[in-house]
């Protein structure tokens, strides 16, 4: 059973800065392009980050690129997204994902930034 579990979440004013996780089993993580996204209250899921499998390439979406940064361990199966100099715009729910998503999704992890 594929899980997928983010944290790192909370409350930051802006210009703060956090770093998710997103752990992962159920599937063997070394060998996908793995992905962020995000979800705004009232707004559809969007893609933000996404990482290949050894890590050698990271591509973001123009909002965030500059200010977030995708890794992974793939020998721990976790994925991470740092978030700096994060403004009110970036508050959602953060999830992770395989590139082409898997149709298991995990709870999310909260960010919410204060002004």
């Amino acid at each position: 059973q594929v899980q997928l579990v983010e944290s790192g979440g909370g409350l930051v004013q802006s210009g703060g800065s956090l770093k998710l996780s997103c752990r992962t089993s159920g599937f063997t993580f070394r060998y996908y392009v793995m992905s962020w996204y995000r979800q705004a209250s009232g707004k559809e899921r969007e893609l933000i980050a996404t990482i290949t499998r050894d890590g050698g390439v990271r591509s973001y979406a123009d909002s965030v690129k500059g200010r977030f940064t995708i890794s992974r361990d793939n020998a721990k199966n976790t994925l991470y997204l740092q978030l700096k100099n994060l403004q009110p715009e970036d508050t959602a729910v953060y999830y992770c994902n395989q590139k082409d998503p898997l149709p298991s999704w995990g709870q999310g992890t909260q960010v919410t930034v204060s002004s």
